[in-house]
């Protein structure tokens, strides 16, 4: 709710959420955090769009099948070039990330990561340290009654990993 308010302030209605979460664990956790996605987007008057990608298999074999140093460096790759993708796709100028409102977060990694999603993808990754904000998002989110996880989402993190 915070980024969005920030982002309006800098580009008015030019913003567009998009939602792309294919790592949640489980199913139900991935429809409830789609459906909070959507009820925002209504609130707060912007377009949302949907990826409907639903696949948590990497995240079940975790770290035997994966390239990446660390499970979050994956996720933020996953959702770097989705996002990247999506807004090359729709000819926005810019991307970025609500991830960068959590202060659980790994900003610079996360920075990194779509920094270079950005270039393979052709647009502008657009950064902003959201964190200030985190308290008053999440008291807009409880306010509007909107679910609000307990974790980050992938199976490995639910299950305490």
């Amino acid at each position: 709710m915070y980024c969005i308010d920030e982002l309006k302030k800098e580009f008015g209605d030019g913003i567009t959420g998009y939602f792309a979460n294919p790592n949640i664990h489980p199913y139900d956790e991935f429809m409830r955090r789609k459906g909070s996605a959507r009820r925002a987007c209504e609130i707060k008057g912007i377009p949302l769009i949907i990826n409907e990608t639903y696949s948590f298999g990497p995240w079940a074999s975790f770290p035997e099948q994966s390239v990446y140093s660390n499970r979050c460096e994956m996720c933020y790759t996953i959702r770097a070039e989705l996002a990247a993708k999506k807004a090359a796709e729709t000819d926005h100028g810019y991307f970025t990330s609500t991830l960068f409102i959590s202060p659980y977060q790994d900003h610079e990694l996360m920075k990194n990561v779509f920094e270079k999603a950005g270039r393979r993808f052709g647009v502008e990754f657009l950064y902003r340290d959201f964190r200030g904000g985190f308290r008053e998002g999440q008291l807009q989110a409880r306010e509007s009654g909107l679910y609000r996880q307990k974790y980050c989402g992938c199976i490995k993190s639910l299950i305490g990993e």
